[in-house]
């Protein structure tokens, strides 16, 4: 089930939690890919809050919205790159995509294998994709005050496994999410020093959401690949040398 666009909207912009949960999952992001200098980058679900460090350097940004989720006009003041699309069938060529950011679109997916696929055919060679998912064991996913309480939340094993699935092969792993889900004052003013104290911690000591990076894995040819042996003439086949007449 996906989230209305004007809820999201109102929770990462409007929203002090949201602000907080924008600023968390951002610099998790921003340390897997500091920049996208000439590269096309494409996120899909609500991924625009995290995408704007790219505008400046990327050769193109698409925001990718799913029909369910509904549509809205990003970035501000600036030419518009949202595009409403099906949830399995993008507007894009294949191969064409060098960096992709999946927020709020796997876990709410009723097609999610299918979904998988979608990302797997639009990323080009080299391509990488980052997939924000939240943490079925975490807080949040067990709140629904914010959209990480939504959908079906995964545990770290349970989303690489489905990545491996799908030809995917999970790289790096992060989290983000370590504060409180609550809009009372004293725990958002608590937040930078539970996100701060958080970042220490082992990766399977996770907060609210899964960062996982993966790249595209080609497979190669099935069979037995066979080497061809060199032809050689046999000796009483080979051609005798001409002789000149004496």
């Amino acid at each position: 089930m996906h989230l209305d666009v004007q809820d999201l909207r109102n929770f990462y912009y409007r929203n002090a939690l949201g602000r907080a949960a924008q600023a968390s999952v951002r610099t998790r992001l921003l340390e897997f890919w500091p920049e996208a200098k000439g590269q096309t980058v494409a996120g899909f679900g609500f991924a625009v809050p995290f995408l704007r460090p790219y505008l400046s350097d990327a050769r193109r940004v698409i925001a990718l919205m799913p029909a369910p989720q509904g549509v809205m006009n990003w970035p501000s003041g600036l030419p518009n790159v949202s595009v409403l699309c099906e949830e399995t069938l993008w507007p894009i060529e294949t191969g064409h995509i060098d960096r992709l950011v999946v927020v709020h679109g796997l876990e709410t997916s009723e097609r999610p294998s299918q979904l998988l696929e979608e990302c797997w055919r639009v990323l080009g060679p080299g391509g990488k994709v980052v997939f924000i998912i939240p943490n079925r064991a975490g807080l949040w996913s067990r709140s629904d005050r914010t959209p990480f309480g939504y959908g079906r939340p995964y545990t770290l094993g349970q989303l690489e496994a489905q990545l491996r699935k799908h030809s995917f092969l999970p790289e790096r792993q992060s989290a983000a999410l370590y504060q409180i889900p609550s809009t009372r004052r004293f725990w958002l003013k608590a937040a930078p020093l539970f996100e701060k104290a958080g970042a220490r911690l082992p990766t399977l000591i996770a907060g609210g959401a899964f960062l996982v990076e993966a790249s595209k894995r080609v497979q190669p040819p099935s069979g037995t690949v066979m080497k061809e042996a060199r032809r050689r003439p046999l000796p009483g086949l080979a051609p005798k040398p001409e002789t000149s007449p004496v």
